[in-house]
Formats: C-alpha cells, structure tokens, sequence
C-alpha cells in the first residue's frame, strides 16, 4: 500500500480499455471491484453523492467480517446498478485518482459492471428503449402521437398503468415533445452584421449541435441560445442530421452502440470545423461525451481529438469572448436573485463555475449556485425502483432553492431543473440561457 495518504494533484483519468478481451471478464471485474471497494470502505467520504456508495457499505457493515471480504461478490452489482456516472466521485472527491498510484476510478469500474451485463443480455428491455432516444423520440414526435403523449403524461390513469406496465414511476417528471423537431423549424444559419471576430481559442462562429433533447423537448432553450450568440456578433449553423451522444447508451453500458452514435457525428462536425465553425450543446452531457467520455474511450481517435478542441459549454463560450472584450453588456433588465444549479456533468468538465460568471455579469443579479446533485441523471429518476432514491438525492438541492427565496432558479440541464421544479411547492426552472436572453430583453 502506498505511503502517501491522498493526492493534492489533479485528476488524470486514463482511457478506459473497454476493448481488451479482459474488460469483460467476470472474474478479472471482481478482483477489482474487491481492490477499489476496499479502498471506498477506508475512506467513505463519496457517501452523500449517490446510492452506490450507501449500498456498498450497508453490504460491508451487514457482512460476518464487517470487511469487504464478507461480502457475497454476486451481491456487487447492487452497487453498480445505483451508477449513474455523473462522475463526481472522481472528479471532485476521491483522493486516490490516478496520478495517486492506487489508480481507483469508481465510475469507469461501474461502467464495465454495466457493460458486462449489457454483453451478457442482464439488462431490462425498458432500459434498452428508454436509452434509444433517436427512434423513440422521432416517433413520439410524429404529429398527432406527440399531442398523446403530453396528455398520457398529465393522467393519473394512465401513468399508473405506464408504472404497471414500463416501470416508468407515475409521479416521475416527463419532458413535453414538439410535434416539429428545432432543429427543422430554425433557420439552417444566421450570419452576424459585423464579421466575427476570432480570438485565441473561438473562432465568433458556432456549430450548434442542437441534441436530441434539444430537438424534441426543449425548443425554447435552443432558441435562446441563438439569440444571446447574435446579440453577441456571432455566426450560427444549426447542425442538421446529427444523432444521440451517446450519453443514455454509455449509461447503460452498451459501448458499441456509443461508438456507432460517435461514427455517425463525427463527419458532421469535423465538416462544420472545416468550414471555421466552434461546436456547442446546450446540454451539458452531450459536451461531456464529446470533451472526456469518448477521449477516453478512443484515445488513439485523431478526428476525437480534434472534435474535443473545439467543443464548448454555451456559458464556457461567452466567458472565453467576455475575456476579450467580445461579450455585450448592457443588459436591459436586472435578474434578482437567482438559485442556480451547476449541473453534475457541467462540473467535471473542470473548466470553472462559467456560467456564475457570466450571470453576475448582469446588474442587480445575486447568484446563490447549488453544487449538488439534483438527482434526475438521465433515466435514473423516471425508472419506478429508482424515483423515490432520486427524490432523496434531490432534497438538498429543492432545499437550498427554497431557502434561497429566489426570483427564479434553473440548471444548466433542463432535465436536473425539471427535477428540481418537482420538488418545489411552486414554480417551473428557467434555463440560465434564457435567463440572460431575458435580461438582453430580446
């Protein structure tokens, strides 16, 4: 064991070696999950940020040995099952990342767990179409079906039933579909009235990448978006065609499908690089595929790599142009107080709390960011065994809203807002892109 009690230094995740024969190897995984339980059940300060932590030590206290060694190993995918890779252990947390020579990262060892059980067919069939958003979605979506499912949505009937049958919770908060894509409504692109100006790092031109949520759910925040880019000089494309993340297959542990949702965006977005365009998403998870998670699953992947240069978080953006004197701000109306919440996967892209930033900006603007996890995580607050759980993970957050006694409060992810807007007595979250279209007063 090493000398060195913990690690002051940066995390430097390695690339996850998801295509050597020994990734899925049932034995090898549990020799490992011992090591990294062991490590977890001497330390246990990750305890507050999920389920999988609180699971594997009731599994070691309630153990004959008190150790992980009592532990029955069929047990451990109980842990991996509560995973929803919102990677905070690793990033902001544990003490033993790599460079520590203990080398633990939890959520890459859960991710395996899960590829193993998707390889071995140990997945639920509602977790496999819940996790298709592209085709799902697209049908939804078709007119005359979209109006059906927002009013199925809204009926206590049909939710029970939904329950019953899908094991979707009926009281889980369910995003509203649009019977027409964004993507398909929006003009294709919009050109400034000045030339772009490029600064050291951002070119004054953006590719949007409008996301499957984005397209189907969320209209609004993509329109918003586009409109604080023009009111900031800068020109937009709106990516046509372009397909999933990848993010609700990665969860669920199906790599394979990721790299065939990466082989089709690829060619999108290394054109819209070539023709001198950033890429932005206004979702936080879909810039986390494209600037970590698929680095590190195709670390050798030059055009990975050269997609990872130029993706940006919206408000990592505004702050690079702010920083060069690009950004107007002569903001019309004042914002109040705000509770924002900073998004999980906006958080472990380490590049700073941008979007508090670019916020105080606005005059007469009290910011009070909430850096816990509100809970939602992809499918994991709709499923009917893990809503309830999610509720708890979200409490502290709906609290330190409510306390706040806000003007408005919202999220960087419309999904963790919608989460927390379920938890509040009154009130519906606003994006932060919305809130400084609001306060552009355009």
């Amino acid at each position: 064991m090493s000398s060195r009690e913990g690690s002051l230094e940066a995390p430097d995740r390695q690339p996850l070696d998801w295509k050597n024969p020994d990734f899925y190897d049932r034995d090898s995984l549990h020799a490992e999950m011992e090591r990294v339980f062991d490590v977890c059940h001497s330390c246990r300060r990750c305890v507050s940020l999920c389920d999988s932590f609180p699971t594997l030590f009731d599994l070691i206290d309630e153990s004959d040995t008190f150790e992980v060694d009592g532990v029955d190993k069929a047990d451990y995918n109980k842990v991996v099952e509560q995973c929803f890779l919102c990677d905070l252990c690793a990033e902001t947390k544990c003490p033993y990342v790599p460079p520590h020579e203990w080398a633990i990262d939890f959520p890459h060892l859960m991710l395996r767990g899960k590829a193993q059980n998707f390889a071995n067919k140990d997945t639920k069939w509602r977790d496999r179409i819940i996790t298709s958003t592209d085709p799902i979605f697209d049908a939804i979506s078709t007119p005359g079906i979209a109006q059906l499912a927002n009013a199925a949505a809204g009926s206590q009937t049909l939710r029970k039933a939904g329950e019953a049958l899908l094991g979707i919770h009926q009281d889980a908060p369910l995003p509203h579909f649009e019977s027409t894509p964004t993507s398909k409504r929006i003009a294709a692109t919009s050109e400034p009235q000045e030339e772009p100006v490029a600064t050291d790092r951002t070119t004054g031109k953006v590719a949007i990448y409008v996301t499957c949520y984005g397209d189907h759910n969320e209209p609004q925040m993509v329109e918003d978006l586009i409109a604080v880019l023009q009111q900031n000089n800068v020109a937009i494309k709106v990516l046509q065609d372009a397909k999933c993340c990848g993010m609700p297959k990665l969860e669920l542990g199906d790599l394979p499908k990721v790299e065939k949702m990466k082989d089709a965006n690829l060619p999108i977005f290394l054109q819209a690089i070539e023709d001198g365009y950033d890429l932005i998403a206004p979702i936080p998870s879909c810039v986390l595929m494209y600037k970590q998670e698929l680095p590190l699953m195709f670390p050798q992947d030059a055009d990975v790599a050269k997609v990872q240069q130029h993706f940006f978080d919206p408000f990592e953006y505004l702050m690079l142009r702010h920083k060069a004197d690009l950004i107007d701000t002569n903001f019309s109306q004042p914002l109040g107080k705000v509770a924002y919440h900073v998004a999980c996967h906006q958080r472990v892209q380490n590049f700073g709390m941008k979007t508090r930033e670019f916020l105080n900006l606005i005059p007469d603007t009290e910011v009070t960011a909430i850096e816990r996890c509100s809970g939602h995580d992809g499918t994991y607050a709709v499923k009917a065994e893990t809503y309830e759980k999610a509720k708890k993970i979200a409490r502290p957050v709906v609290r330190r809203v409510a306390d706040a006694a806000a003007d408005t409060f919202g999220s960087d992810c419309p999904m963790a807002g919608r989460m927390i807007a379920d938890g509040m007595e009154e009130g519906d979250a606003e994006h932060p892109i919305s809130m400084v279209r609001r306060a552009y007063a355009i």
